[in-house]
């Protein structure tokens, strides 16, 4: 924690000296604009920030254990994930909205190879519960096929869910799939025409 907290003393007082980064900084008290909602997952090695250059209001983000969008059904208990997902289409009515998969993904590599979680029973049903059992083997460290096939079937889910629904009729959001290599830092995104993730 020394390393964060001297961080965070060193952001605060670059803010306070520099003029413009108050006023910057200033403006968010009066709300949020993003634009986008960028749906990841919990993984630290994953910054949204870093990997887009966003700044301080620019992102709404979602962010879950292998970035998955829990299926949408009428009638569901609520979730955080589809309350931050309603948030961001009707209130927030950002223009764009993200999955960013990422390679060495554990909760994806863990259910495409069912991996033994039985000392871990929470991340066991939550990944058993929301990520498909569909996912190809992947046996490789990185599990990128795994990873980029699940970043596609997070995206159709996302189609089901009525406030995505809605703005898509109107041709008012767009979706995107990108892979996130963190061994790297390359980023590619899913082609729809071609089925297949593609540099950006």
């Amino acid at each position: 924690m020394d390393t964060f907290i001297q961080h965070a003393r060193g952001h605060s007082a670059r803010i306070a000296d520099l003029q413009e980064e108050r006023e910057t900084y200033g403006r968010l008290a009066a709300g949020q604009s993003p634009l986008a909602l960028f749906i990841t997952c919990s993984d630290s090695r994953v910054i949204p920030s870093l990997i887009t250059g966003a700044r301080p209001g620019e992102l709404f983000e979602l962010r879950t254990a292998g970035n998955a969008v829990p299926l949408y059904a009428p009638g569901r208990a609520a979730s955080s994930e589809a309350a931050t997902i309603e948030y961001a289409m009707r209130v927030l009515e950002v223009a764009d909205i993200v999955v960013c998969g990422h390679s060495h993904c554990g909760a994806v590599g863990a259910r495409s190879r069912g991996e033994d979680l039985t000392a871990a029973p929470d991340v066991r049903d939550w990944l058993s519960q929301e990520l498909s059992d569909s996912l190809p083997h992947d046996a490789e460290p990185a599990a990128a096929n795994a990873v980029r096939r699940h970043v596609c079937e997070q995206v159709d889910r996302l189609r089901a869910y009525p406030s995505v629904r809605e703005r898509l009729a109107t041709g008012s959001v767009g979706l995107h799939g990108w892979f996130y290599e963190v061994h790297t830092g390359r980023v590619t995104v899913h082609d729809p025409a071609t089925d297949s993730f593609l540099p950006l």
